[in-house]
């Protein structure tokens, strides 16, 4: 195959950070995090990029992200709306909530017809993240429709000082191949460690280096008809939970569980940093410093 295509989920609400984090210049030269995304997918050997976007954000983010691409990598574009929902389906008046990941992905089924890799358009990932990708991509063919992986990183790596984080939790198989992945959505440093907070408040102390998604996957695009199907079960059950969100770890756990399919986890020494916080803005703004220094990357990015 020579059609690699990155799928940037980068229709967030940014409410935490209080902010679209998509488009936040944070690189010494006014760069984003997806331009080191896209620069390193580049350098690995990705020749094509989806963004889902939000309506709202699209002239933004096509200005000061996309346009710059031009001539390095193919460009399109997805909408995810709240409306984008099957038939037979009421919106409830009251849904400002995005539908989540698995939804995000969804958006992309008629522009998507080969294996391709998700990322979130505001987690950096470390250019050794796309490499490993790539070398797995390169080795399948189209028959192999249930062959998926994912780039984990440790816990410890992932978190904010600042306020709780959401991850997808992982168990691996002596054979390096994902057994279930359980989303946590409150994990946050507490008293010198690590704990996920449960909805009834309980505290379970967690591992520093346990193995958790940071949705970075690579995906079969038969991914597609199984997000469909998942969708509208999932709308079925909790259309009027407004808070609700069909994330794509589900999905893929309940694809290992059914026997659809099976999830390599890929070992990588990338470093991962993200704002999830603006507080976050700091930190991750030195760090990107610091590689430009050490000539990791140039600077600025795009000459």
């Amino acid at each position: 195959m020579s059609d690699f295509s990155l799928l940037v989920l980068a229709a967030g609400m940014g409410s935490r950070y209080g902010g679209v984090k998509q488009i936040d210049k944070l690189g010494p030269c006014g760069e984003t995090i997806i331009d080191y995304s896209i620069y390193d997918a580049i350098e690995a050997g990705y020749n094509r990029v989806v963004f889902v976007i939000r309506k709202s954000i699209e002239q933004d983010f096509k200005e000061c992200i996309a346009d710059k691409y031009e001539g390095r990598i193919q460009v399109d574009y997805v909408l995810q709306e709240l409306e984008n929902i099957p038939s037979g389906f009421t919106l409830p008046a009251e849904r400002v909530k995005p539908w989540g990941t698995g939804h995000a992905i969804l958006m992309a089924k008629d522009k998507i017809d080969g294996f391709f890799t998700v990322i979130n358009g505001d987690d950096f990932y470390g250019k050794d993240a796309f490499r490993v990708s790539m070398d797995y991509l390169r080795q399948l063919s189209m028959q192999d429709t249930g062959s998926y992986a994912m780039v984990a990183y440790q816990l410890n790596k992932t978190l904010s000082e600042n306020g709780a984080v959401s991850r997808g939790v992982c168990c691996v198989d002596a054979n390096q191949h994902l057994v279930n992945v359980e989303e946590h959505t409150r994990l946050q440093y507490q008293d010198g460690n690590i704990v996920n907070i449960g909805d009834d408040g309980n505290v379970e102390i967690m591992d520093a280096d346990t193995l958790v998604s940071m949705n970075f996957w690579c995906f079969h695009p038969s991914v597609f008809e199984h997000l469909q199907t998942m969708f509208t079960a999932f709308l079925t059950a909790n259309i009027q939970n407004v808070k609700s969100e069909f994330y794509i770890p589900f999905v893929v756990d309940t694809l290992i569980k059914t026997g659809k399919a099976h999830v390599k986890v890929l070992s990588s020494d990338a470093q991962w940093y993200g704002v999830t916080y603006r507080e976050d803005r700091e930190y991750v703004q030195e760090k990107l410093k610091e590689m430009s220094k050490a000539k990791i990357y140039p600077s600025p990015l795009w000459r």
